[in-house]
C-alpha cells in the first residue's frame, strides 16, 4: 500500500527548508520517538526582542520527518518567541497540505522540537520553564506522551 504525499511534503523533503547548525544558537531543542526512530534538532537564535532571527534543524528520519521540521521553521523564522509558542502539529500538517495518518506523529515531534528549543531559551536566560506558558516542555514532565 503505497503512501500519498502532498505536493508540499515532498517539496519540503526534496529541498528542505533552514537545515544545518547554528553555532552560536541560544536555544536548542531536541526531540525523539523511539517506535519509529526519527530525531529533531531544533536551533535558534533569538534576538533581544524575543524574535527568532534565525532557525536551523537536524531530522535523522523520513520523508514526512524531514518535511514537517522544513515547514516548522519556516513558520517560525522571523517570529516572536511567544508566537512560536503557540505552533500546533495541527498547523504543521495543514501547511503541508495534509499528512498520511501514520505520520501524524512527525508533526508532533515538529511542535515539541521549537517548544523544546524555546524552553532551552529560556533556560539558558535563568528564567523557570513555567514562564513560557507552554504545556509541552520537556522539563515541564510531558516525558514521551503524544499530544493531540
Amino acid at each position: 500500500m503505497a503512501m500519498e504525499y502532498s505536493e508540499k511534503v515532498m517539496e519540503h523533503f526534496a529541498h528542505p527548508h533552514n537545515v544545518g547548525v547554528i553555532e552560536d544558537a541560544n536555544g536548542v531543542g531536541e526531540v525523539g520517538n523511539a517506535k519509529c526512530g526519527d530525531i529533531m534538532k531544533m536551533y535558534l537564535k533569538i534576538n533581544d526582542d524575543e524574535i527568532i532571527e534565525d532557525v536551523k534543524f537536524q531530522t535523522f528520519g523520513c520523508a514526512s520527518a524531514i518535511a514537517t521540521s522544513s515547514i516548522a521553521t519556516d513558520m517560525i523564522k522571523g517570529k516572536p518567541v511567544s508566537e512560536a509558542l503557540t505552533l500546533t502539529n495541527k498547523a504543521v500538517v495543514e501547511a503541508l497540505d495534509g499528512l498520511p495518518a501514520v505520520k501524524v506523529h512527525c508533526s508532533v515531534l515538529a511542535e515539541q522540537a521549537v517548544k523544546a528549543a524555546v524552553a532551552d531559551y529560556y533556560k539558558n536566560k535563568g528564567i523557570p520553564c513555567d514562564a513560557c506558558m507552554c504545556d509541552h516542555c520537556p522539563s515541564g514532565g510531558c516525558g514521551e506522551e503524544e499530544h493531540h
